[in-house]
């Protein structure tokens, strides 16, 4: 299908992107890589008055050391998110999570802050985002704000971003020499998950000190295992331990609370693992 008539407009800053979707009203939609909107528009599904594109704004790309944490531009895309050093050291998880969406086509196009923004509770990057604590930096007229992973997926492709505002910076804590995995079940290669699972584990010796479990399409945004965490924390790093916190991911019967709860066992075994 053919998308509707709607007007584009390329703005050469952020402030600029933000007065635009000001003039241009609610109608109005923020273009980044294009990856999830553009089928979207095709299929009409969507029908933007105005496409405000601000994927020539290099103020938002690339990933920076911030002390305790990293900064990821909301533009950068996943084939650099991939193969960036900071994120390899630092923040292992999404470096292996954004391996797997999709293909090496999207990964060159779409963009780390355009996945979370559409807010797909099948998405990869929500889980980890919320396990990891991210915060996201939004910027609207009334300047800059700070909004937790936690508050920012609010529902089904429904996140914390007023109309007027768009997200420009994403704040990873540093979780250096953290042991990390992505346990994904998808019906062929490249599919959305059916059921995931992003872990982060810290071992000290022998013991788990620190846990950080997400799951990916088993609610309508991303979920964060917090009795799994609860359970992991100050018990020994042994398979008995792994399987017996795993069983806290889901207290339910349906096929993917039972998903939940192998896959968090496999993404555990491989974290601890290293």
């Amino acid at each position: 299908m053919i998308p509707a008539e709607f007007k584009y407009l390329c703005p050469s800053s952020v402030d600029e992107a933000v007065r635009m979707l000001i003039q241009e009203g609610e109608d109005a939609k923020i273009i980044a890589g294009g990856q999830s909107l553009v089928p979207v528009l095709r299929m009409r599904l969507a029908a933007p008055t105005a496409l405000i594109d601000i994927g020539g704004l290099t103020e938002l790309t690339g990933v920076r050391d911030d002390g305790d944490s990293l900064l990821i531009g909301a533009m950068t895309t996943h084939y650099e998110v991939q193969r960036d050093h900071l994120i390899q050291d630092h923040a292992m998880l999404l470096k292996l999570v954004t391996d797997t969406v999709a293909d090496p086509q999207v990964r060159h196009r779409g963009t780390f802050g355009g996945s979370l923004c559409h807010a797909d509770p099948a998405g990869d990057l929500l889980a980890p985002a919320l396990a990891l604590d991210a915060v996201m930096i939004i910027a609207g007229p009334s300047g800059r704000r700070e909004v937790p992973a936690s508050e920012f997926f609010v529902d089904y492709f429904e996140t914390a971003l007023a109309p007027d505002e768009i997200l420009i910076d994403v704040r990873v804590p540093k979780y250096t020499g953290w042991g990390a995995h992505y346990e994904k079940l998808n019906r062929v290669a490249q599919a959305w998950s059916i059921v995931a699972v992003a872990a982060a584990v810290q071992v000290r010796g022998g013991t788990i000190a620190a846990a950080r479990v997400g799951l990916t399409n088993v609610g309508a945004g991303p979920v964060r295992a917090t009795d799994v965490e609860a359970a992991l924390v100050g018990q020994p790093a042994t398979a008995e331990s792994i399987s017996s916190a795993a069983l806290r991911a889901s207290s339910g019967d349906s096929y993917k609370d039972n998903l939940a709860r192998v896959l968090t066992d496999r993404a555990l075994m491989a974290a601890v693992a290293g």
